[in-house]
């Protein structure tokens, strides 16, 4: 088979399609990404008057969506990627319903219990794409995907924020899960990713330049990378309030917003000029990362914390890019589903342990803590990339049979 062969998508299966996949994660994920910011005001609703535990609450659909990502993968291999596609939205739809007409904080939190364990939208859409695509092919359509998440996370806190004024969010989450079931109707149109027959074997030839890690080196990277990032995201308002006091709610989420507007600008031609050399692109973006983080610290000014918040965007995108073409060189000769299950587990605990370290700096040390934490993490990532690199089990690529 030649290099070509294996780059090309599965028969049947176009551009469109992959559109389609990542339109209707958008518009699913909009109540799962744009309400959680709004828990302190939620909770006073549901008897919690002081939102006391609106920390704890914020990581819950996080915990059991790790918990639940690995079986629904391996349930996807085995039954259907698109079926469990369409669970995962049904059952994103079921969980907001659930949350929006809660009348006690019992009933709340077991809705944010089943929108982790039911949903699981990311990954399910990553293993249906993994099924129907491979290569280059698959590595863009993992990084259209990662852009449909940043683009989400922006739209969705404004859009939600704007419709307070009419209906409060707690109620909204009842509205909004006319998404799910809308993205659901949607997906039911698509078809059913066919596998296709592969020789025994590949002439050693094909690829060789690729650069390749293990899976253990995949999900080491995946939660390196979601720990270090995320980890900044719970207390930046009240780090930028603590290094220019005044700054106007506007500015401080503009501020919030520009590493994934970056991404948004950039991924496409980040993939094109990394997608053969996705472990330079990852060290690369660990890099920024950690500079773009130790410079929180010490940025006084606006236009200091524009230009740290732009490199860190920088590195955002540079390592979400490299992990996508990481991922999509490993998925070749698996079960995609189990492995972007597996993969969702360790980004799911990254965010985590980073929402606990957060929180734990941020109260022992101030608010420069959780940046400077993550800053850390990210530069001992660059220091261990740069020399798992040079071992030959990296350079090794993994013969599968079909």
């Amino acid at each position: 088979m030649s290099a070509q062969a294996l780059r090309m998508p599965r028969p049947g299966f176009g551009r469109g399609h992959v559109q389609a996949v990542a339109g209707c994660y958008f518009v699913a994920s909009f109540a799962a990404l744009g309400l959680p910011p709004y828990l302190t005001e939620i909770l006073p609703e549901l008897g919690d008057h002081q939102a006391r535990w609106a920390g704890v609450l914020y990581i819950v659909p996080t915990v059991f969506g790790a918990l639940g990502a690995p079986l629904w993968g391996r349930l996807a291999d085995r039954y259907g990627r698109k079926r469990l596609l369409l669970r995962a939205q049904l059952g994103l739809a079921v969980s907001f319903v659930v949350a929006g007409w809660a009348d006690s904080m019992a009933t709340f939190t077991v809705a944010l219990v089943l929108q982790g364990v039911l949903g699981g939208t990311f990954a399910a859409s990553n293993g249906y794409l993994g099924a129907a695509l491979e290569g280059p092919a698959l590595s863009k359509a993992l990084t259209l995907m990662q852009g449909s998440a940043r683009a989400a996370l922006v739209v969705a806190p404004i859009v939600v924020g704007s419709l307070s004024g009419w209906l409060s969010p707690h109620r909204q989450y009842a509205l909004l899960a006319v998404l799910p079931l809308t993205a659901a109707l949607l997906l039911a149109a698509l078809p059913e990713p066919e596998p296709v027959e592969q020789p025994q074997s590949r002439p050693e030839t094909v690829d060789a330049a690729a650069p390749v890690v293990s899976l253990k080196v995949l999900y080491a990277l995946e939660f390196a990378f979601v720990f270090s990032t995320v980890i900044s995201f719970p207390y930046l308002i009240a780090l930028v309030d603590d290094r220019i006091p005044g700054t106007s709610p506007a500015l401080s989420g503009v501020l919030f917003a520009l590493p994934h507007l970056v991404y948004l600008v950039a991924a496409l031609a980040v993939h094109a000029t990394f997608r053969d050399r996705p472990r330079a692109g990852i060290a690369l973006g660990f890099a920024c990362i950690a500079l773009g983080l130790a410079g929180h610290a010490v940025a006084g000014s606006p236009a200091s914390l524009i230009a740290v918040r732009l490199l860190l965007g920088v590195g955002l995108t540079l390592g979400l890019v490299s992990l996508s073409v990481l991922a999509a060189d490993c998925a070749k000769g698996r079960a995609p589903g189990g492995m972007f299950g597996s993969l969702e587990f360790f980004s799911k605990a990254g965010a985590v342990a980073a929402g606990v370290a957060a929180a734990a700096g941020s109260a022992r040390f101030g608010p420069a803590a959780p940046v400077l934490i993550g800053g850390a993490a990210a530069a001992v990532t660059v220091i261990a990339t740069l020399l798992l690199s040079s071992l030959p089990a990296l350079n090794h690529r993994t013969r599968r049979s079909s």
